[in-house]
């Protein structure tokens, strides 16, 4: 069966994403790039007999080699050689996107147009012929709605026949002027000549010499006779700079936005009605300077509020299974290792988390519902006046918002960030974010000492880690790095109703995370932590849990918490969870029940243990802010390139956590 491999390309917020989701659907695969931990999205379609490898290229707004992205993208396109590119471009936004378009053309590859949002621009009154738009460019042009599907199937047909050669795709040579034409001519002859980078384009080589593509320079330097070629390459720049009064660079791209401008009075018709777009009017109420940060507010408050309210009855269910197992097991099992392992360590532990998985794949939802809407982008912006303030750029809370859904990704994320100052705060503050590990502490002991009032607490925690980060940031510029002030930019993009199919997709593309780390992390950490519990056993019988091997651990650590209000097994729980956030729930599963011959959920056997409620507070304000798990770490070593930065992470955020819980657990002990 033939196979063709399809690059998806195009800008953020073109809908790239959306149209890989509608040409994949579920047969789809998340890893890294060979050598790098930026994502890549991989999937399959089956068609007319033929195998289409689906490759989602990461969004960028040009191939100058800038960015992480940028690099990734094109060298895919140069290394891969994929048969068919597909550019999806935003209609409504067609001027700015085509300076990709132009980019890809340029490569000489097969190319083929998604001009996505076609809907979104005809409701602005923009009006595209797309027939002189395909002539222009010299390669199929179809217009898609991503979100609804429409135009998909038509753009697989036509993708399938350019892959198969029965479509031309030509993509026109831009013309950048007599005096640029020969010095492209003359190079690439020479390239061609000297067999440099001869899998690559020629012209396509010369033209990122004459920009002054410094990864490209370095790869000539290092073919043979690289260097004595280079030198003819500066000979010819400096011929450009001397006759134009300007760089070569600057002359390309004013030719290409001279090429984009002609096509746009050529195929754009805009609308004589001179109205704001649906987007705009918006924005003038949820962007609005004094309105604006209450609505956000109010919107991650409700977020919270219907995450605990709808979330109540699925939670029941699942404890009334979990209870039902237990009971089941104890009556059908023998005394014994085997029933303790699975009693008190599999359903103890991983029970413990999963009986939350209804809050937290609603949280996913709503955070899920946030991202596709546009208002993320949103809530970066109206953040932006309040941190700016407190030394937090407005532009790394969209990393910081990310840090919601999981640390790892939102450290990798801050490579978004050109400022080497904000990159690195941005970094270092990314673990107080509350991550969704750490949302089922919240909802066990908020469920346990605070009923009728989860909403509030859990709100309180992820404000406090929003506001300590600030501050943190504040401090640490600083100390570590010399201030710099950059303006904020930040390309908002026009809201979209998303589709249910859509949402799901992006619900569950973040929960298989979290339900894989029940079946293994959480899993191995419950059962080991149930046998540092059972053991040592003199005379064959297991020990008090305070003799155990566990409990001995517990108790060293005891003096350093007691201050808190921690007892051994919380000191217990907090240094399993270095491992994973979530462990913390489990490991109290297992320290909080074992033993037991009842069928009590863990809020009632945290109650009776003794607990109080300014325990339990400061209990949760400690797991936000104490030491991150190893895989956030891991990342943040990744990224900085240095093991100094994850250390200074453990010291500063072990301080913060101590202090910060301990006026906690004293002025709720005043209230309570």
């Amino acid at each position: 069966m033939s196979s063709f491999t399809i690059a998806l390309a195009g800008n953020p917020n073109a809908g790239k994403t959306t149209i890989f989701n509608q040409l994949t659907g579920a047969r789809q695969k998340v890893g890294n790039w060979p050598g790098v931990t930026v994502e890549k999205k991989e999937g399959e379609l089956s068609l007319e007999g033929k195998i289409f490898k689906i490759v989602d290229l990461p969004g960028i707004y040009s191939f100058s080699a800038y960015s992480l992205e940028e690099i990734i993208a094109r060298q895919f396109i140069l290394e891969e050689s994929p048969e068919v590119i597909v550019d999806v471009v935003d209609a409504s936004n067609l001027e700015r996107n085509l300076y990709l378009t132009v980019q890809l053309m340029e490569f000489g590859r097969p190319l083929v147009v998604a001009l996505n949002m076609i809907d979104v621009a005809k409701s602005r009154g923009i009006y595209i012929d797309v027939e002189a738009l395909s002539r222009l460019l010299g390669v199929p042009v179809v217009p898609t709605v991503g979100t609804k599907g429409l135009g998909i199937k038509d753009l697989m047909r036509v993708v399938s026949e350019v892959a198969q050669k029965k479509r031309k795709s030509q993509p026109v040579h831009i013309y950048y002027g007599k005096e640029l034409e020969e010095a492209l001519k003359a190079l690439s002859q020479a390239l061609e000549a000297r067999k440099i980078l001869s899998s690559y384009p020629s012209r396509w080589v010369a033209l990122k010499l004459l920009e002054g593509d410094r990864e490209v320079w370095e790869r000539v330097q290092k073919e043979p006779g690289g260097g004595k070629f280079l030198l003819q390459v500066k000979e010819i720049a400096e011929n450009l700079r001397r006759f134009f009064d300007e760089e070569p660079e600057a002359l390309i791209v004013e030719a290409r936005y001279g090429f984009i401008s002609g096509i746009i009075r050529e195929t754009v018709r805009v609308s004589a009605l001179s109205r704001k777009s649906f987007s705009e009017r918006l924005d003038d109420l949820l962007t609005h300077r004094l309105l604006g940060f209450p609505i956000f507010i109010f919107f991650m408050y409700l977020l919270f509020y219907l995450t605990f309210k709808l979330g109540a009855h699925p939670v029941a269910w699942l404890e009334a299974a979990l209870e039902a197992s237990e009971g089941f097991l104890r009556a059908k099992l023998p005394p014994g290792l085997l029933q303790e392992i699975l009693v008190e360590g599999v359903l103890g532990g991983v029970g413990g988390v999963l009986v939350y998985l209804p809050n937290i794949l609603l949280l996913f939802l709503g955070i899920s519902l946030f991202e596709d809407t546009g208002y993320l982008a949103r809530a970066a912006f109206i953040m932006d006046r309040v941190m700016h303030s407190l030394g937090l750029h407005g532009k790394s809370f969209i990393p910081l918002l990310m840090g919601f859904g999981c640390n790892v990704p939102a450290i990798m994320a801050t490579r978004t960030l050109e400022n080497p100052r904000e990159r690195l705060l941005t970094i270092l503050i990314n673990p107080l974010m509350s991550c969704s590990a750490r949302f089922p502490v919240y909802v066990l002991f908020a469920g346990a000492f605070f009923r009728g009032h989860e909403t509030q607490v859990v709100f309180g925690l992820y404000a406090l880690g929003v506001v300590l980060a600030a501050l943190v940031a504040r401090i640490l510029g600083r100390i570590l790095i010399k201030e710099e002030d950059t303006p904020f930019v930040l390309e908002l993009p026009p809201y979209r109703l998303p589709t249910l199919r859509s949402l799901l997709f992006h619900m569950w593309d973040k929960t298989r995370v979290y339900l894989r780390k029940m079946g293994g992390v959480i899993l191995v950490a419950s059962v080991l932590l149930w046998a540092f519990s059972a053991f040592p056993r003199p005379g064959g019988r297991a020990p008090e849990l305070s003799e155990s091997y566990i409990g001995r651990v517990g108790q060293a650590l005891e003096p350093l918490l007691s201050p808190l209000g921690f007892d051994w097994r919380m000191g217990v729980a907090l240094t399993t969870g270095f491992v994973a956030k979530e462990v913390v729930v489990s490991s109290l599963g297992v320290l909080y029940k074992v033993g037991e011959e009842t069928t009590q959920s863990l809020e009632e056997a945290l109650r009776a243990s003794g607990l109080t409620p300014p325990v339990a507070l400061a209990f949760m304000v400690f797991v936000l802010l104490y030491v991150p798990c190893v895989g956030t770490l891991v990342a943040i070593w990744r990224e900085t390139g240095s093991l100094k930065y994850p250390a200074i992470n453990v010291i500063y955020q072990l301080i913060l956590a101590w202090c910060t819980a301990f006026v906690t657990y004293r002025v709720a002990q005043i209230i309570w």
